[in-house]
């Protein structure tokens, strides 16, 4: 092997060892997937550490009988051994909750392993003895797959840390086993199909995990696309009641005012125009009404051609409902004017407001909207079509309300359809 290919082979191994101690730096995962898996590592960190702590201090009972009953059984400094490693344990557990745990909980995975099992090579290395600890290491890896089943390299590095404590430091000193060879062929391969299990459980845990989150935030995605089209079809009270598969939503608003504007000559002024830049530019035109009802606190209702429904006090009744409408009104006339047809015609409306009591609700289970009901809704429509163009006409009851803070101008009677003679006045400005 040349130079070139070992520097290569280093450069690999610690790309491995970096992924798993801080995967972030790397910037080959979801920033989001690598913000749920530190979560998930330090909850299944906190239940590892102490059901850990609890283990050792079921083994320390159980040896503290065995010395009871027969004093030369347990030889003292394992006790010493086992303290250290409860205490390692212990520590583990106090850095788990520092701002380093929570930053760095591959650290901690780390030291949880290795105060139990390099520990007690270390114990066994002072001891003079090379002893593998064949029971406390499978049993620590096996805790490791099952209740972390994350970043298989951190296992790994875990269990080649372990193992090259555990060759180096007992070959250097020429230590054996108290019982037969270290390099027991049966020992080392039950060592390596039982390490080559556990990563690779995790690995593809992890790769299942890793498919089930990412699954999971296209759902949310979805869910959440839906739920921004259903708040833009129904307010969202009414769009809560219906996700509840209440079919019939109908409620009663005693006092709500309504908002109708029409184009004046819609029909006459595109003609002659692509209907896809007519459609384009009524569009921006109905858009801009969106934005202002948006700025008023007000509800969108629906828009039929080239006409626009607004209404305000509900599905959240306020005192201000008429006020705001009136505003919008003013808004809207002034924004009307900044638009032109191709042609280079400007476009007019005629406003109709009325106030008053309305049934609102959903009703159907196909391409529901929300919508208006009621005397309120009619003659606001009519306040609109049979109003002047380029001005705002609204009812008595409206003018009333607002006569001491707008400007009105008395239109006289007229004939409403439905209504008989009905007297109207024209909003033309905020009064300063």
């Amino acid at each position: 092997m040349n130079l070139s290919s070992l520097t290569q082979r280093l450069h690999q191994l610690s790309s491995v060892f970096r992924e798993a101690l801080f995967p972030s730096d790397l910037g080959n995962e979801d920033p989001a997937y690598l913000e749920w898996q530190q979560g998930f590592m330090r909850r299944r960190l906190s239940l590892s550490l102490r059901i850990g702590i609890l283990a050792y201090l079921t083994f320390i009972l159980l040896r503290v009988l065995l010395v009871l009953v027969n004093r030369s059984t347990v030889p003292p400094s394992w006790f010493a051994m086992a303290g250290a490693s409860l205490l390692g344990l212990v520590l583990c557990l106090i850095l788990h909750r520092s701002k380093i745990g929570r930053r760095y909980p591959a650290l901690i995975f780390l030291g949880c392993s290795w105060s139990i099992t390099l520990i007690e090579q270390i114990w066994a290395t002072l001891r003079g003895v090379a002893f593998p600890g064949v029971f406390a290491w499978t049993l620590v890896f096996l805790v490791q797959a099952t209740l972390l089943p994350v970043r298989w390299p951190l296992h790994l590095v875990a269990q080649v840390g372990l193992l090259g404590y555990y060759l180096i430091v007992n070959s250097l000193l020429g230590l054996n086993e108290a019982a037969g060879s270290r390099w027991d062929a049966t020992l080392w391969l039950y060592l390596l199909w039982f390490c080559g299990i556990c990563n690779l459980s995790v690995f593809l845990y992890e790769q299942l995990q890793r498919a089930e989150f990412r699954a999971r935030r296209a759902l949310e995605a979805e869910q959440e696309k839906s739920e921004r089209l259903l708040l833009n079809i129904l307010p969202e009270s009414v769009a809560r009641q219906l996700k509840q598969d209440q079919r019939t939503i109908a409620e009663h608003f005693p006092e709500v005012t309504v908002l109708f504007a029409d184009i004046v000559g819609f029909t006459e002024l595109s003609a002659g125009v692509p209907p896809e830049e007519m459609v384009r530019l009524l569009n921006q035109v109905f858009s801009k009404f969106d934005l202002l009802a948006e700025q008023h606190g007000l509800e969108k209702i629906k828009t039929i051609g080239d006409s626009y429904m607004v209404v305000g006090g509900l599905p959240v009744e306020r005192a201000d409902h008429l006020e705001a409408i009136a505003n919008m009104a003013l808004d809207m006339q002034r924004a009307i004017a900044q638009f032109k047809t191709p042609n280079n015609t400007p476009f007019n409306m005629r406003i109709g407001i009325n106030t008053g009591p309305v049934v609102a609700g959903v009703i159907g289970v196909k391409k529901f909207i929300y919508d208006l009901w009621g005397d309120t809704v009619n003659t606001a429509s009519r306040m609109e079509s049979q109003g002047l163009p380029g001005m705002i006409q609204v009812t008595e009851a409206v003018y009333v309300r607002l006569c001491d803070r707008y400007e009105f101008k008395e239109r006289g009677t007229i004939y409403v359809k439905g209504k008989g003679q009905m007297k109207t006045y024209l909003l033309l400005r905020h009064a300063d």
